[in-house]
């Protein structure tokens, strides 16, 4: 059978219809929106870095528009629906995808770092574990023995390091506050009975079904594109991934100026023009794999947090873009909380665009920004090559 041709353009145009984009934002936003946001994008990546905002917030704003930040709070944590795993690294997840990653779970009682804290504190893993089952919901420092941090950044103590083995295996759960600390339980109080109780899906069948919600929620993608969306293993998965292909469950289809073969969803829709405008997350999906956002987008991007200073290009926080289905601009923002104001501390236009069209289109945006932060200007610091 001979294969579709792609081009670039059907792929942008895809993709971003896939993901949400193209719509026109709703008025009021309130938790239908945010089930759909969900099953549209599949999840949402969870980060730590606060500088402009937690980042899983701001997908939902690309999206959405405006919207208060305590719904959706409480539409991931108390609403039943959500979940939090190691989906695309620590991830908001459907509920539904629950009895799925019981193989990746029953997998990670092999994590290697908890063999040392077996061994020099026996019976400590289980009093953390019976801790949350009398006392939970409870966060690392609630415990009675939590341990002291092993040096900087990663240097878990030995609390932490028994929390997050139990939260791997499936044990115990977690969610976020609204400060974004996480508070331990048991699943029996967080995941609702019928996805609790269900049968595991075996790892073969999860990965197909992962296969097939990547290939929805990016239209067209490398193996390695759509693997990436749920961190499936390729070597493991090869043999699903073919037989998907080899029953229509997946379309190969030639993308111009990809050297990798690419697969297509089969109810794929390829929307004539994409139009609006979108500042995406360093880790919204649509940029989240670099090299993908190159092929598609010709955008060259990395994230400069851990750069010194005098080495970056672009910025400390560095957000992308999105106009009218192009990235054609990246800048660095910053909240700053006491002066009430939004930082944009460089700004940079793509070359080849058009400067005075994406520096309109940006200010009304950074304004939108602002607002929704409930932050009272924009401050343009100078620096870049766009003007704002």
């Amino acid at each position: 059978m001979k294969r579709r041709k792609l081009t670039i353009d059907q792929v942008r145009r895809a993709t971003l219809a896939a993901q949400g984009f193209g719509r026109r934002q709703p008025a009021t936003v309130d938790k239908r929106h945010f089930r759909r946001l969900f099953a549209e994008i599949g999840l949402l990546q969870l980060d730590s870095v606060n500088v402009l905002e937690r980042s899983h917030y701001l997908p939902v704003f690309a999206r959405l528009g405006r919207y208060d930040k305590a719904a959706l709070n409480a539409y991931t944590v108390r609403s039943g629906e959500v979940f939090e795993y190691w989906g695309h690294a620590a991830s908001l997840l459907p509920v539904e995808l629950y009895p799925y990653f019981r193989h990746a779970m029953a997998g990670f009682r092999q994590w290697r770092r908890i063999k040392k804290l077996y061994q020099e504190r026996p019976g400590y893993v289980d009093a953390v574990y019976n801790e949350i089952v009398e006392r939970g919901p409870l966060s690392v420092g609630d415990l009675e023995r939590p341990g002291e941090r092993k040096g900087s950044w990663w240097g878990w103590g030995d609390g932490k390091t028994a929390l997050e083995w139990l939260f791997g295996t499936g044990r115990i759960t977690g969610f976020r506050t609204d400060n974004f600390g996480r508070l331990y339980d048991i699943p029996e109080r967080v995941i609702p009975q019928r996805y609790l109780e269900a049968e595991p899906i075996p790892r073969d069948e999860a990965y197909r079904y992962f296969f097939e919600l990547a290939a929805k929620h990016f239209a067209v993608g490398t193996l390695r594109d759509l693997a990436d969306y749920y961190r499936i293993n390729i070597p493991k998965a090869r043999p699903v991934f073919k037989d998907m292909i080899d029953k229509g469950e997946l379309v190969e289809v030639e993308v111009e100026g990809w050297e990798a073969p690419a697969f297509a969803d089969p109810n794929m829709k390829i929307p004539r023009r994409i139009e609006g405008s979108a500042l995406l997350s360093p880790f919204d999906p649509v940029v989240w794999e670099r090299d993908r956002a190159l092929r598609i987008f010709d955008f060259h991007y990395r994230i400069e947090i851990y750069v010194p200073e005098p080495k970056r290009i672009f910025g400390y926080y560095v957000l992308p873009y999105l106009l009218d289905g192009e990235l054609v601009g990246r800048v660095d923002l910053k909240a700053d909380r006491k002066a009430n104001q939004l930082l944009v501390q460089a700004a940079h236009v793509e070359p080849g665009r058009d400067v005075a069209q994406v520096a309109a289109a940006l200010k009304k945006d950074l304004v939108a920004m602002a607002r929704w932060q409930g932050l009272d200007e924009v401050v343009p610091q100078g620096r870049g090559n766009l003007t704002l």
